[in-house]
């Protein structure tokens, strides 16, 4: 007898849950309510993104997660065979993505890529500006060609490529443009004096930007990485004359403990670039390990 209205209840119990799943959510197992719902939050389906430096690191990281997110990724860089490959990579894991060679310090290449990018894909809704070099020295040491390049790729490309993307981006209503800046576009570095410059101009170049394009709909941010393991870091201990295993260490120590990796940059851009932060513009994310702490 007992069995008998334990198993009623439950029957009851299975019933009164199913009526309140119907009610509440249409039929549909809350859980893949929730999935849906944070899905929509980070999909970015059918958008085209333009990725400077995409051939390695930063860049090639976060070509593949946004190619992931439904991103057709325009995948730009001067390392042409690297690029390709990086391209390839990504075709292979499902996504869609060209390569184009282009040099970012060339207002000419820079305007011919994206308008072949336009047509190619027909519109442009991100723009990551992540292409960068460093040069690990001071005013004393380095040279005026090391200091017009480092210049040039890390703060002058930004500035070519965004006049270039932004009237399409006004066309289409919107977008996102991310720009990479650095820890040390914040406070100084030892023997980065070029580089610290430049970032330091990526920062505020962002406020800028942000402040006259937000009536566009345009969404202007800067992502500032802390030492990450990627070739232009570890190429940094070769500059200095020191040791890459003991630099490597050395660059891991803050809070966290550990260097960057890529795609902790990537996710900072994912966050930037999606609906997650749709009233975010004019702002610095630092993402580096509790570095600047």
């Amino acid at each position: 007898m007992v069995e008998k209205q334990q198993d009623h209840i439950q029957q009851w119990v299975s019933k009164l849950v199913d009526y309140k799943k119907q009610k509440i959510f249409g039929g549909r197992n809350p859980m893949d309510t929730k999935k849906k719902r944070i899905l929509d939050l980070i999909s970015l389906d059918g958008q085209v993104a333009i990725v400077t430096g995409a051939a390695s690191g930063i860049g090639l990281a976060t070509a593949k997660l946004l190619a992931e997110m439904g991103v057709t990724i325009g995948l730009i860089d001067i390392n042409e065979s690297d690029g390709i490959d990086a391209t390839e990579q990504i075709k292979e894991s499902g996504g869609n993505a060209k390569f184009f060679l282009c040099d970012v310090t060339s207002d000419s290449e820079c305007k011919k890529t994206v308008e072949a990018i336009h047509k190619e894909f027909g519109k442009i809704d991100i723009l990551f500006n992540n292409a960068g070099v460093i040069r690990r020295k001071n005013v004393l040491d380095l040279e005026e060609k090391d200091w017009d390049l480092i210049v040039d790729v890390n703060l002058k490309a930004i500035y070519l490529l965004s006049r270039h993307v932004i009237p399409i981006m006004i066309k289409g209503k919107g977008g996102s443009i991310i720009n990479n800046g650095s820890g040390w576009g914040i406070k100084g570095g030892s023997n980065a004096v070029a580089y610290c410059a430049a970032k330091g101009g990526v920062v505020n170049m962002t406020r800028a930007m942000a402040i006259d394009h937000g009536k566009h709909g345009i969404r202007v941010n800067c992502v500032c990485p802390g030492d990450v393991d990627t070739p232009l870091l570890r190429g940094e201990a070769k500059q200095l004359g020191v040791d890459e295993e003991t630099f490597m260490k050395e660059a891991a120590e803050r809070p966290l403990n550990r260097v960057g990796d890529p795609q902790d940059i990537a996710y900072a851009v994912l966050y930037l670039a999606s609906n997650l932060s749709s009233w975010v513009t004019g702002t610095t994310i630092i993402v580096d390990g509790g570095g600047l702490a």
